[in-house]
């Protein structure tokens, strides 16, 4: 078997992992986060303000190759918590801006401190050059992907 195939192969051994990973992680944020009402969507829409600041509903959903109607009803769910509010957008009078508010801040940050909580379980199993390499084979595979439309 040729070099190239075999990479193809480990590869493909990748996706094998990503869907169950992916789903027993939104199992277990909507597990931790059933109390404060985040569910994963929620959750993501929030992670997502926290990091990049203010954003339109149409920005996230490019950002997370999400629909624009699923983040909308996520942002109306964040909203009716109180996680998140619309404020006028300079740049486009019919877009919104979506922001934390002061109680989202706080709930997306205790969110976000029990996951690391969880992660630093894998100190000492995982050092930082796995951990840099999975994000740059991850990358590189959701790269070669971009063409695919996801709405």
């Amino acid at each position: 078997m040729s070099e190239e195939r075999e990479t193809a192969e480990r590869l493909a051994q990748v996706y094998d992992l990503v869907g169950p990973l992916y789903r027993r992680v939104l199992r277990k944020v909507e597990l931790d986060g059933a109390g404060a009402g985040v569910s994963a969507g929620v959750r993501a829409v929030l992670d997502m303000l926290r990091k990049q600041g203010p954003l339109t509903v149409p920005q996230m959903g490019r950002a997370q190759s999400l629909s624009r109607q699923f983040v909308q009803r996520m942002t109306n769910e964040a909203a009716a918590l109180g996680y998140v509010e619309a404020v006028p957008n300079p740049a486009h009078k019919r877009s919104s801006l979506i922001r934390l508010t002061e109680e989202g801040r706080a709930a997306i940050a205790a969110v976000v401190d029990r996951e690391h909580a969880e992660l630093a379980r894998l100190h000492g199993r995982v050092d930082a050059a796995d951990v840099e390499a999975c994000v740059r084979v991850l990358t590189e595979m959701l790269g070669l992907l971009d063409d695919v439309d996801v709405n």
